[in-house]
């Protein structure tokens, strides 16, 4: 069944089995791109879930001028922005309350860089490398981490990338160069440190 004929029969006969294979056709897909920018699998499952309902409930807007991988992923990337958008925010509450927390009971609060620093040395590399990684690729400005999430982690061509982002096939190579450059001069920094 195409992707047509599969909306069709959604919409027109509210049909289970047709949204089973939808789901099960882009499942894949939308759990890889939500782990790109979660960083784990638990979390891209939890967020995939979210996507496939938000496709369910508006399916039916769904104009078919853009292929339904485009509209599916930009849905995936959107509801990943917003998942890691609200883990800063709590992380930032839970490290100023654990802050006060500690300077009440005259203890040293623990820094964030200090977690996971009891592993053998073997592991510490790497686990550092894919740590500052990680750190990096946060810190670029959005539409930057979205294309290089896209493009590295996705396998998907600058066009559609550009699709997905709705931005011109040039806007997406200058952001690629970009997040490039800014990752360079991060790791970089990092490692002279």
């Amino acid at each position: 069944m195409t992707d047509k004929e599969l909306i069709e029969e959604i919409l027109q006969h509210s049909s289970q089995k047709a949204f089973a294979m939808l789901v099960e056709r882009y499942q894949e897909l939308v759990v890889k791109t939500c782990k790109g920018f979660t960083n784990s699998y638990a979390d891209a499952e939890d967020i995939a879930q979210e996507v496939f309902i938000e496709v369910f409930e508006s399916l039916e807007g769904f104009r078919s001028e853009a292929k339904l991988s485009t509209w599916i992923y930009r849905i995936a990337v959107n509801k990943s922005l917003n998942f890691v958008r609200k883990q800063k925010r709590e992380r930032l509450f839970r490290s100023i309350e654990g802050f006060f927390t500690a300077q009440n009971n005259d203890e040293e609060p623990m820094q964030i860089e200090d977690m996971g620093r009891n592993k053998p040395d073997s592991n510490i590399e790497r686990s550092e490398n894919k740590r500052m990684l990680k750190e990096s690729i946060n810190k670029l400005p959005e539409n930057q981490r979205i294309a290089f999430i896209l493009s590295k982690y996705q396998d998907l061509s600058y066009k559609e990338i550009a699709e997905v982002m709705e931005v011109s096939l040039p806007s997406v190579e200058s952001l690629l160069f970009r997040a490039k450059t800014n990752l360079q001069k991060h790791i970089l920094s990092e490692m002279q440190k």
